[in-house]
């Protein structure tokens, strides 16, 4: 390890505890179920009590009860994140949530065309760290892979080439 790559893992370790996350991804998420909601909300209110064709207060149930299981929906999409401590990193995917020692993760992987990035598990598996995506952020996301490897080069006990020049999206 240079000076350099010493110097960049001390300021890294300084920055714990640092929660990884897609942020505009979560807030587009978040906004288009409020607006659904709204929109059924409203539509379930303001269509005819009377006329040739009348809805029932079911059919207005129903309509709010859409908007509330589409904003469930996508809260769940935006649920993802990553959090890095002295410990360890815990990863929170969709609907599962796994705590990694240092000493686990071997190394991060982000190529061009990956959803999201890639831990190398010291037993042989694969994790996906949703939390860290490309898709509307790509430069948030490589950075945020960048500090994640050397993270795990300064607290974890192997070192791994994850994300490099060659790696890293263009």
């Amino acid at each position: 390890m240079t000076a350099a790559d010493d110097d960049r893992a001390r300021a890294a370790v300084a920055q714990l505890p640092v929660t990884f996350r897609p942020l505009v991804t979560r807030v587009v998420l978040i906004t288009m179920g409020t607006l659904l909601l709204a929109v059924l909300s409203t539509l379930a209110v303001v269509m005819p009590y009377e006329g040739v064709s009348p809805w029932s207060t079911g059919d207005r149930v129903t309509l709010v009860v859409v908007g509330v299981l589409a904003l469930a929906l996508l809260a769940l999409l935006s649920r993802p994140k990553a959090v890095a401590d002295a410990d360890g990193l815990t990863v929170v995917n969709l609907t599962v949530r796994r705590r990694l020692a240092w000493a686990e993760v071997l190394a991060v992987r982000l190529r061009p065309g990956d959803a999201w990035v890639h831990l190398d598990l010291a037993d042989g598996t694969t994790l996906a760290v949703m939390g860290i995506q490309p898709g509307i952020a790509r430069r948030q996301a490589i950075g945020d892979a960048r500090l994640l490897r050397t993270l795990v080069e300064a607290l974890g006990e192997a070192r791994g080439d994850g994300i490099g020049e060659r790696d890293a999206p263009r």
